[in-house]
């Protein structure tokens, strides 16, 4: 065995299945849990990024089948990925996970069936908050406030966001700068009050290996 592979075993022993989140508790993936990340080589990821002061400019919901894991997403047609493919196409392979509060968890079924109503829908790239397309943040604010009948996060105008710097890309979009145009980004999405922060930055490794974990 080469030396360089010691360390990485060893902590790949130690840490699953009691992966450690930043408050030293160890994460068990569950059913609706909302993933972000950082996407990578992604030009309007780094828009949204930049306009709203984040690190996220992506988001999906994890649900498994027979034990594997799959997220959500709307990125291109709204489909189900999975976990490891989106991992890695966060940037360093890394996201951040939240978890409904416990007064909301009775309903992720409902949750999970809510958003299902979305798969095939095209991605919306000008952001609008018609049903006739759909962006990721929307796909998931959509399916709790049907599910809810509350916002989960705050929405926003795109007035609201530093969009200055990225006027020239915006107007690529919408020649029209469409300042008054309601949205949720990823951001705002992740500050819900709903929610609660239950692991940050998992790496690559972790990822494939909570991929791999079977579900009684």
């Amino acid at each position: 065995m080469k030396p360089s592979r010691i360390p990485f075993l060893l902590v790949a022993i130690l840490v699953w299945p009691g992966l450690s989140n930043a408050f030293g508790q160890p994460y068990t993936p569950a059913d609706g849990d909302i993933f972000f990340q950082s996407l990578a080589r992604s030009p309007l990821g780094a828009v949204i990024e930049g306009s709203t002061h984040s690190s996220y400019s992506h988001c999906g919901v994890l649900y498994n089948v027979n034990g594997r894991w799959f997220i959500y997403e709307a990125i291109g047609p709204v489909k189900a990925t999975r976990l490891k493919h989106w991992i890695q196409q966060g940037k360093g392979g890394r996201c951040d996970v939240f978890r409904l509060k416990e007064k909301y968890r009775e309903k992720i079924p409902h949750f999970i069936a809510a958003i299902k109503t979305y798969m095939g829908r095209p991605y919306d790239i000008l952001y609008d908050f018609d049903d006739e397309k759909i962006y990721c943040s929307e796909l998931i604010f959509k399916a709790f406030r049907t599910v809810y009948g509350e916002d989960l996060g705050e929405i926003v105008t795109l007035g609201e966001l530093d969009w200055k710097p990225y006027e020239e890309f915006i107007r690529d979009i919408d020649p029209t700068l469409p300042l008054e145009r309601k949205m949720i980004t990823p951001k705002h999405l992740s500050a819900a009050q709903q929610l609660e922060p239950v692991y940050q930055s998992i790496p690559v490794e972790a990822g494939n290996a909570l991929e791999n974990k079977r579900v009684p």
